[in-house]
């Protein structure tokens, strides 16, 4: 039984309950009442604490369970992702800014109106897509493992021209070489997929014949067209390319391409810029390589400058349709760090992406230029400026989403420490010489226009599985080609090669007869599928 006083308090009104502690307000002692309050607050905060922190000692594991398996299944959805081509994936949203390491452009090249149709003849989708970067950047990170990162062996690489893309194509050589992948190489022993048209199917050797069941890998020289490469490649294709700082692009051009119509008769690049509407007929062959070659190469129509009236809203066209068509878009004045980059995307190792420079010139052809001469050239090939800026930028937001800046600065040290040891095994004297002397003739590249393209000697203390491996590295690009059609087309090379032997008298006739024109034969130079031939034929 309750004691009295508890049934006093229980049986107490609910009114005088109030009124005493009305009273108690009104008394002279009110810290008293304070007091209480403050006990009473504290004793409800306690409560609360010990119920939460028991409540979350018993479901911890769950969730720390539920988010790792989130993680590694976001991370697995994130490969795949990327293995879809562009108009299948994803989207996000740290892809596609329009500023150049972190500053803002000053021509917005991704405005909504832009994303139109280009035109009629040239079939791209403008719709923007994105990648999953932000989740693909998981899957990068975890180091690779075979659980969650696959090396891709579909790649379409578009060869720019003068881009250090020559390198690259001998990177993918090997890599494919050495996997016994297929390539889709140029019918015809051709070594370019009959550059300048556009690409076709059927300039894929073996694609109409149905002679290869599967093509791995495509980068030889095109105009791209996207829904004609499609036909060739798996849809799981990776699509990349690299682009060049117009401006030593067209210094590079200018020299290697020197006997063109557009530059045969000019003494200097300064020369031409000026008077360049007057030297330039695009309707005459060959002079696409003098304006916005990279545009043209990637299939679009190079005939515009700074002066064009609609010259941003097509370049916004431009953009956007690349970024459509392409994953990746490297640079070349940044060659280790794309490398990287690279590596990282297609799940490689450090050694598939180790290289020496190929088709590149000796220091005595190159040549400076002056800031006017750059801020013309600008003016000149303004479409490939504006391509160059928005990609140069876009690079960088893929470094930090994919690598991280302080991990690519440890890679690319990794990346050249490797290169310095293969330098000193594989090439005799430790450097590239000019092409007068290298001593096999199997390994000398090809000499074009007025530019000095230096080559390498192999080591002759060299033998067996390192021999091969340097052979590879520093074999040109047109020798590697001719290699890989004999090793992938025997039958037909054999009968290229019968059929090329027996018309290299009169070819060389009529050379010396100056029948195939002064512009080729002024600076003792042939056209590139005029020497091909005439290698192929020589070849044992």
């Amino acid at each position: 039984m309750p004691s009295p006083a508890r049934r006093w308090i229980r049986d107490l009104p609910f009114n005088s309950v109030l009124s005493g502690m009305w009273r108690l307000l009104r008394s002279r002692r009110p810290y008293l009442w304070t007091l209480l309050i403050l006990l009473v607050v504290c004793f409800a905060v306690h409560t609360f604490v010990t119920r939460q922190v028991s409540f979350n000692k018993e479901n911890l594991f769950t969730p720390l369970q539920n988010v790792w398996e989130g993680l590694h299944t976001d991370s697995s959805q994130a490969v795949k992702q990327e293995m879809l081509p562009p108009h299948m994936r994803g989207t996000g949203n740290d892809h596609h800014q329009n500023e150049e390491h972190g500053k803002p452009l000053t021509n917005n090249l991704l405005t909504q109106s832009t994303r139109n149709v280009l035109t009629a003849d040239e079939d791209k989708n403008l719709l923007i897509t994105h990648s999953s970067s932000s989740s693909f950047k998981t899957h990068i990170k975890s180091g690779h493992t075979t659980a969650m990162c696959q090396p891709k062996s579909h790649i379409v690489f578009l060869k720019t021209h003068k881009t250090a893309s020559s390198t690259v194509l001998n990177i993918l050589y090997r890599y494919g070489e050495s996997r016994n992948l297929s390539f889709a190489l140029p019918k015809n022993k051709h070594s370019q997929l009959f550059y300048p048209y556009f690409f076709v199917s059927h300039f894929v050797e073996g694609f109409s014949t149905n002679g290869v069941k599967e093509f791995h890998i495509m980068c030889n020289h095109m105009r791209f067209k996207k829904s004609e490469v499609a036909k060739v490649m798996p849809a799981d294709t990776f699509y990349f390319s690299i682009l060049r700082n117009p401006v030593d692009l067209m210094e590079s051009i200018f020299t290697y391409y020197k006997s063109i119509p557009a530059f045969a008769n000019t003494q200097s690049l300064d020369k031409f810029l000026d008077n360049c509407w007057q030297r330039y007929n695009p309707s005459i062959s060959n002079n696409h390589y003098a304006h916005n070659i990279m545009a043209f190469d990637f299939g679009f129509n190079n005939n515009i400058t700074a002066y064009s009236k609609d010259l941003e809203e097509r370049a916004s066209r431009v953009v956007t349709a690349i970024e459509q068509d392409f994953h990746l878009i490297l640079i070349s004045e940044y060659f280790d760090e794309s490398m990287i980059l690279l590596k990282h995307v297609l799940c490689w190792s450090l050694d598939d992406v180790a290289s020496f420079r190929l088709n590149s010139r000796s220091e005595q052809s190159r040549h400076s230029l002056s800031n006017t001469t750059a801020e013309k050239v600008k003016r000149w090939n303004a479409l490939d400026w504006r391509i160059y800026l928005h990609f140069n930028s876009t690079f960088w937001h893929k470094v930090d989403s994919l690598v991280g800046r302080e991990q690519m600065k440890v890679e690319v040290s990794q990346l050249r420490a490797l290169q310095t040891e293969l330098t000193n095994t594989c090439l005799k004297d430790g450097r590239a010489v000019n092409p007068s002397q290298v001593k096999d003739t199997k390994l000398k590249p090809f000499q074009y226009g007025a530019a000095v393209i230096q080559g390498y000697n192999l080591n002759p203390k060299i033998d067996g599985p390192n021999k091969i491996m340097c052979q590879r590295l520093i074999t040109p690009e047109l020798q590697y080609t001719e290699k890989l059609y004999i090793k992938q087309f025997p039958e037909r090379a054999s009968k290229h090669r019968r059929a090329a032997r027996q018309a290299v008298p009169q070819l060389q006739n009529s050379l010396r007869a100056g029948v195939m024109g002064k512009a080729q034969t002024k600076h003792g130079s042939l056209s590139l599928n005029q020497n091909a031939f005439i290698n192929s034929a020589n070849m044992p």
